[in-house]
């Protein structure tokens, strides 16, 4: 899903941390290619709105969300907790 303004940030915040039909895991992705858990970009929602709105490359700038399939080891960039896989090795 493509995040473009902050009207699709907050939908995809409302939309919960999973996908819908399925149940996957979703993650955010930045515009620098980092990768941040639900909980991260909700917590930090202030500083993802102000960089979605004023374009910025800082870190913060969401620029998609995904799910993730089977990256076990994926982690958050933020916190460096784990981002559940859908099908990824427990």
């Amino acid at each position: 899903m493509n995040i473009e303004t902050i009207g699709d940030f907050r939908r995809a915040i409302r939309q919960g941390p999973y996908a819908w039909p399925g149940g996957y895991p979703l993650y955010f992705i930045t515009s620098d290619g980092a990768a941040l858990s639900y909980a991260a970009a909700k917590a930090e929602r202030r500083n993802v709105l102000w960089s979605i709105g004023h374009k910025m490359n800082d870190g913060w700038r969401i620029v998609g969300a995904d799910i993730n399939w089977e990256d076990p080891e994926l982690t958050c960039d933020h916190t460096g907790q784990p981002i559940e896989s859908a099908y990824g090795a427990d």
